[in-house]
């Protein structure tokens, strides 16, 4: 079988095609971050109007370039929640129109769950234009870890249908603490990757900033971690941080004592999810996934604890259509979905 999927759950158009046999025949990802770093993270509205320019043109490239039509089709895939509204909606929308206009199933995507999928493709190289990824063995059962801008999540799943909610943020998420830092540290937007970079010269013991464990709850916390930074910039008080320029030495090291500390969070947590279930597998995926010091400490952590780690590759860790994959799994289990599929803009606590 050849699945469309498609991704627009916030400000990445994308689209790609995948067998029933979990190869990637095509993937296509058309970035926004021009469009909102000058607001320093994504606006809704703008976010939506570009997915409604970009959907069309992303669909005939993901086509052109895995040499299929409309017609080669077999299913089409579509993320419908979590995420903005606006976003979900041209998604939604244009998985519809091709369903109704070549009569294919229409499969629901949960774009948590799918950044969990994720971790099944391993090895990556380069085909020409084309990225490729070798599906890995089975993943599951396994406890999963999700990091983006909007959601830092703790599951255990059972199968690849299976998902149960172990922890949340109770505030800010990693990926969102990392855009906010990073603004206030006069960095680039997106803030992972230049709070990443800066922090490479920097000293990760050079502040000591809170880690918030919540009585070891499975929950984070990362607002007053944020919170810290900004005190130790400033101080008390409202400011305008594009009138701080802080010398390049310090930057780097607030950038690497707050990385450390939302790593130190993310590898606490979702190790010691994996007691209480009695897993011996974690998954990690989501945006902040592709962080090198995270991955590098998630591997340190493995090994000592024996424990088996896959995280999804850089390339599929933001969003992507790739990850849109576990719609097959879906389509082996007879989940299609009726024309009247709506979205859902919030996480289901399930």
């Amino acid at each position: 079988m050849n699945v469309l999927t498609l991704e627009t759950t916030c400000d990445e158009t994308a689209a790609a095609i995948v067998t029933d046999r979990l190869e990637v025949l095509a993937s296509v990802v058309a970035s926004q971050d021009d469009l909102h770093e000058r607001f320093g993270g994504v606006v809704p509205e703008i976010a939506s109007r570009a997915h409604l320019e970009r959907i069309l043109p992303v669909i005939d490239e993901t086509l052109g370039r895995a040499g299929l039509t409309l017609d080669d089709l077999d299913a089409v895939a579509v993320a419908n929640t979590p995420g903005l509204a606006g976003s979900l909606l041209v998604g939604l929308v244009a998985a519809k129109t091709l369903c109704v206009a070549k009569g294919l199933p229409l499969v629901a995507v949960n774009h948590l769950q799918a950044h969990i999928y994720a971790c099944r493709f391993g090895a990556e190289w380069s085909t020409g234009r084309e990225h490729t990824f070798s599906p890995s063995k089975n993943i599951f059962p396994c406890v999963g870890l999700i990091i983006s801008g909007g959601h830092t999540s703790l599951y255990r799943c059972g199968g690849p249908l299976e998902f149960d909610l172990l922890g949340a943020t109770i505030d800010d998420a990693a990926g969102e603490a990392f855009d906010k830092v990073a603004a206030m540290l006069g960095l680039s937007y997106p803030g992972g990757p230049s709070i990443e970079q800066a922090a490479k010269a920097g000293h990760p013991d050079a502040y000591r900033f809170p880690r918030a464990m919540l009585r070891g709850s499975l929950e984070f916390s990362f607002s007053g971690l944020k919170t810290a930074v900004r005190y130790q910039i400033v101080g008390l008080g409202k400011t305008d941080f594009a009138k701080i320029k802080l010398p390049d030495g310090e930057v780097a090291d607030l950038a690497a004592s707050f990385q450390e500390a939302v790593v130190d969070c993310l590898v606490g947590k979702a190790t010691a999810a994996l007691r209480p279930t009695g897993m011996r597998i974690l998954c990690v995926g989501g945006g902040v996934a592709a962080n090198t010091r995270l991955r590098e400490r998630l591997a340190e952590e493995a090994t000592r604890r024996q424990i088996e780690l896959h995280v999804a590759p850089p390339k599929l860790c933001t969003d992507n259509a790739v990850m849109g994959a576990i719609a097959v799994e879906r389509l082996r289990a007879g989940l299609v979905e009726d024309l009247d599929l709506d979205v859902a803009p919030r996480v289901v606590r399930r």
